[in-house]
């Protein structure tokens, strides 16, 4: 290939860690914990809800970077889950991303953008509706929604350092709003009379009852309350493995994306344990759905589950409001730059194979996957006008469990079957960690398959069609 139609590395360690930091933050964190709140019902396992999530992450990270070290290339958990199983299992998964995972999470992303973006710009309402016909939605929100996916996709069409320069500003921006966030919430906006009702409670879990009375919680049924609440945690903290993604365009892959993995999922972990400390400081954890003012409301009742509101409005009043608002649009246009620049690169490595439209393993006169970028925006700007987004979201948390957990357990696989391959960075802690991870995530989906079919069946039957799809595909 000439110059001008390879990937470029360009991306050093501090733009691989803020790709990493950039795709994880978006709005989770500051909505998120209102419900997990509601399923455990006390500050200790709350926290202990997030403490555990931050473990998986980092443990799951800490074993990818063996993996990025053997397989330096552009699609990343495709290409490991290719090489330690099959082509189908690498398949499933870049079918999945592509049909939900990647797709949905930047349609509910650039949402989350336009519902935020309507709160400083009333005209932006969800209340004004142009067009409703069968399964399509369209208003200002929409075409809000739409329209930033449509100018990230075309920004990154224009190479990777022009979306590099507005990653590394937003997640930078972020980072420090987020920073300053937790200052303000733990200097200035604590709450005597919140930290008082918390401590009262604080390993005492309970949900509410179909009476409206508070049921305690102890055993299976605590372990299943912490199982289903780390849907949101888990979701609040995906994303980290997109840097993966982009291999083909790193600097020194082999050093730098086990350490970006590391040093950005270890970030996010602390800052959104500090969030949290926040949280329970200002706010009482227990509230009631009808109470009147915000401390009444509780953290598990907050208007909206706008958590990052509710703290911060002891401090700033009705500003609050449009603070969080201005820093959600922030967040979230961040967040899908990083996601829209690192997905279409698990294309182009599929069409590669032989196994995706063939024009998106083409690259552009910059060196970036152009029609991938493009085939990504158009779905995920379909999906914002359906309104499934987050439907779908809530399905593949199951999946995205399941391969994983199966990139991980492939680690097993090549030591034993490629031992001669090539290990410049081997798993921190092997073979404990990676166990550990594997244990909590089978345990997690344990319980949504009992607990939250609804989450479950969906997921795997998008799998499931993806193995019909897959042959088709190759005898085609």
């Amino acid at each position: 290939m000439p110059e001008g139609h390879s990937f470029q590395r360009r991306l050093n360690l501090f733009d691989s860690t803020a790709i990493v930091v950039g795709s994880m933050i978006g709005s989770g964190i500051f909505i998120v914990s209102a419900d997990i709140a509601r399923m455990v019902g006390s500050p200790g396992w709350l926290m202990m809800v997030w403490i555990i999530t931050g473990f998986m992450t980092v443990f799951a990270a800490l074993s990818y970077g063996e993996l990025a070290g053997m397989f330096p290339k552009a699609g990343g958990q495709y290409v490991y889950l290719k090489e330690a199983y099959n082509p189908l299992t690498g398949f499933l998964y870049g079918w999945t991303l592509f049909l939900v995972i990647q797709t949905g999470t930047i349609a509910a992303v650039g949402m989350a953008f336009a519902k935020f973006s309507g709160v400083l710009v009333p005209a932006i309402s969800e209340n004004i509706v142009w067009l409703r016909t069968g399964f399509f939605t369209f208003g200002p929100v929409q075409l809000v929604a739409i329209g930033s996916i449509a100018f990230l996709t075309w920004l990154n069409t224009r190479g990777i350092q022009e979306g590099k320069k507005v990653q590394n500003a937003f997640t930078s921006g972020k980072f420090v709003l987020l920073i300053l966030f937790i200052i303000i919430g733990l200097g200035f906006a604590s709450n005597h009379e919140a930290i008082s009702a918390n401590k009262a409670i604080f390993w005492s879990p309970q949900q509410e009852g179909p009476d409206g009375q508070n049921i305690p919680l102890s055993g299976m049924a605590l372990i299943a309350a912490i199982g289903m609440a780390m849907v949101g945690s888990l979701f609040s903290s995906d994303a980290w493995n997109n840097i993966t993604f982009t291999a083909g365009e790193v600097i020194n892959p082999r050093k730098n994306i086990p350490l970006s993995l590391f040093l950005g999922t270890l970030i996010v972990t602390i800052l959104y344990l500090l969030a949290n400390i926040v949280y329970i400081t200002v706010l009482p954890v227990q509230g009631a759905p009808d109470g009147i003012g915000i401390a009444e409301r509780g953290m598990q009742y907050a208007m909206n589950d706008r958590l990052g509101t509710a703290a911060i409005s002891g401090v700033f009043g009705n500003y609050a409001v449009l603070i969080m608002a201005a820093f959600i649009v922030i967040s979230t246009f961040g967040c899908n730059n990083g996601l829209i620049l690192a997905g279409a690169r698990v294309y182009y490595a599929m069409a590669v194979d032989g196994i995706f439209f063939k024009k998106a393993g083409l690259l552009n006169n910059k060196g970036v996957p152009a029609t991938g970028l493009i085939l990504q925006g158009f779905w995920a700007g379909m999906l914002c006008l359906s309104g499934t987004y987050g439907q779908l979201l809530d399905y593949v948390v199951f999946a995205v469990l399941i391969f994983y957990a199966l990139t991980i357990f492939g680690l097993f696989l090549l030591r034993k079957n490629h031992p001669e391959t090539d290990r410049p960075y081997k798993a921190f802690g092997y073979p404990v960690i990676p166990l550990i991870y594997i244990l909590l995530a089978l345990i997690v989906m344990f319980i949504l398959l009992n607990y939250k079919p609804g989450y479950t069946w969906p997921g795997l039957m998008i799998v499931i069609l993806g193995i019909p799809v897959y042959f088709l595909w190759r005898k085609k």
